[in-house]
């Protein structure tokens, strides 16, 4: 199958979609996703298979077709064709020569370029869990900070101030980092809900 992809000189939508395991229609959330997974797993300097070059370009020119034009590919289908079309005529190649470019190049340096890290999200899930596991450190800093001072124990001098504080700063910053995290991910949200 992914030498019958390679060998092809025109790439379908569902080609793309299929090169990242991933359904038609898929959110660009997913497609990030999929490119970061496939990425990882086809780079040659990670992967020493003979396939492992070719997979990684093509899962490169699918990231960035998809990418660019997914809000074409969902309108109406005239403007997928032109966006078809137009990759065709002027970014395929581009893509392709970016992508030996990242190939060649060892995994580590890759993953610093502009272009993967593009492929980061904010994932909604995460963030949630960050901001309630903050928030538990701060309420048990606080009052396991308190249950020790109205019940000390007969052999233990009181707690540590100085522990308290740092926890209670550690949990605060946890919490504000998560704080940020969560705005950026409503942020990005609603650009995406703009557009379509």
């Amino acid at each position: 199958m992914c030498h019958i992809l390679v060998i092809q000189k025109k790439m379908t939508l569902s080609d793309y979609y299929q090169i990242l395991g991933l359904p038609v229609n898929s959110s660009i959330e997913e497609i990030k996703k999929a490119y970061r997974q496939k990425a990882r797993m086809y780079h040659p300097d990670i992967n020493p298979s003979p396939d492992a070059k070719d997979m990684f370009i093509l899962a490169t020119q699918a990231y960035e077709f998809l990418l660019a034009n997914h809000d074409k590919i969902i309108s109406d289908e005239e403007a997928y064709r032109q966006a078809m079309e137009d990759w065709r005529k002027y970014r395929q190649d581009r893509s392709k020569q970016r992508a030996n470019a990242y190939a060649r190049a060892s995994y580590v340096r890759f993953k610093n370029t502009k272009f993967y890290r593009s492929t980061r999200i904010f994932d909604a899930t995460r963030i949630i869990y960050s901001l309630i596991i903050s928030i538990l450190v701060i309420v048990y800093t606080i009052s396991g900070y308190m249950y020790r001072l109205r019940h000390p124990l007969p052999d233990f001098e009181n707690p540590d101030v100085l522990a308290f504080i740092l926890l209670l700063i550690s949990g605060m910053i946890f919490f504000a980092v998560s704080l940020i995290y969560l705005k950026a991910y409503l942020d990005t949200s609603r650009k995406h809900k703009k557009k379509s």
